[in-house]
């Protein structure tokens, strides 16, 4: 006997369900190699911050005990940190649950989002898993967000806008005077996020339009951010979100009761005071990045100036898929455009020193055998 199950909205059918890049383990055993990289995730290749790994072990001997549901401390210390009241916080099982629960909170079916594409698969993940209908607005020619294209798509319909800034998975930024005007064209009842997972790899520009200036300038907008990239902390789920107080008060109302559990909270609040920490793996990224595209571009290849953790390849008419495949062979994990429409194309983490030169040689055979 067949049994089928009926979803409460039909969107769920069309959700193709989202293809994280394949763990080390997993290669290793269809490879049979003992020797693996993995660039595919934009983790963090420095690991975490020692103040972090201790915090975590203290919690560790209390996790019988449920967390602080409320996450009081570390919205405590964001508060500070932040200067926003920490009525304004919101805490999430990573940055992805918050942006998941706005389209909970937010949508019924028929009600549209309006997103870049390509950007960060999440946003239309959400979307159709509940109800909704995502509008997407291609990147320009520089593969950055078109905002001007974007405010011309706003209908009376649109009930949530993400921006990616920096975007994933292009590694481009938008700018002041860009995201101000179209700030300014977004109604103050439709909630402007602003997905901020990578600002730490950006806020030294000049340019970078640091959400958080704008929240407390008044802006009704939603700044969400995570500890899985500068800080390390991809393996523990911690995001946060800082938003205007009647929105947060409802997400809390829907969020689990203890979403963020207790070593990594204890983890995010001393990873916080870890300043150091952050700042020698935002040099050793800008190190590699350069080094990274300088070797691509020796061979041929071109890529997308990125203010990220990792660099888009433009693979100059070969196959993403095929280079991808070929690249797994060799022990080397990269991430495959496909499913973000772009082909052509892979994307690649900055990692160790030792796993780029093993990514490079090893693009360099492939590309080799690939004219």
């Amino acid at each position: 006997m067949t049994i089928t199950y009926r979803p409460a909205y039909s969107s769920v059918e069309d959700l193709v369900p989202y293809s994280a890049g394949k763990p080390i383990e997993e290669v290793a055993r269809e490879m049979g190699l003992t020797r693996i990289v993995k660039l595919a995730s934009n983790e963090n290749p420095m690991g975490m911050s020692p103040l972090a790994v201790e915090a975590m072990n203290q919690a560790a001997a209390g996790v019988n005990r449920y967390p602080d549901g409320a996450g009081w401390d570390l919205k405590g210390k964001l508060s500070e940190r932040l200067e926003v009241p920490r009525e304004n916080i919101v805490l999430g099982n990573g940055s992805n649950e918050i942006l998941e629960l706005l389209a909970q909170l937010l949508l019924t079916e028929g009600d549209e989002t309006l997103y870049a594409w390509p950007a960060f698969v999440v946003y239309r993940l959400a979307t159709l898993a509940h109800g909704g209908r995502g509008i997407e607005v291609p990147l320009d020619g520089n593969l950055k967000h078109d905002l001007d294209a974007m405010a011309d798509a706003l209908t009376d319909r649109t009930r949530i806008v993400y921006v990616a800034n920096p975007n994933n998975p292009t590694g481009t930024c938008v700018g002041r005077d860009e995201l101000e005007r179209f700030m300014d064209r977004v109604p103050e009842n439709v909630p402007l996020v602003l997905d901020e997972a990578y600002f730490e790899f950006a806020r030294h520009l000049d340019d970078f339009p640091d959400g958080m200036e704008y929240f407390r300038q008044g802006r009704p907008i939603v700044v969400v951010r995570t500890f899985s990239k500068a800080h390390g902390l991809a393996g523990l789920r911690v995001g946060y979100a800082v938003m205007p107080e009647p929105l947060a008060n409802l997400l809390n109302r829907v969020r689990q009761p203890f979403n963020v559990n207790s070593m990594a909270q204890a983890a995010a609040m001393a990873a916080l005071d870890d300043n150091d920490f952050v700042q020698r793996g935002l040099d050793h990224n800008r190190k590699e990045l350069r080094r990274i595209q300088d070797a691509v571009e020796s061979i041929g290849l071109t890529v997308t100036p990125s203010f990220t953790n990792f660099i888009l390849i433009d693979l100059a008419g070969r196959s993403g898929q095929d280079v991808y495949e070929g690249l797994m062979k060799k022990g080397v994990i990269v991430r495959s455009m496909v499913p973000y429409g772009m082909p052509g194309t892979i994307r690649v983490t900055a990692g160790l020193s030792e796993e780029n030169d093993m990514f490079l040689e090893a693009l360099g055979e492939i590309i080799a055998e690939f004219p």
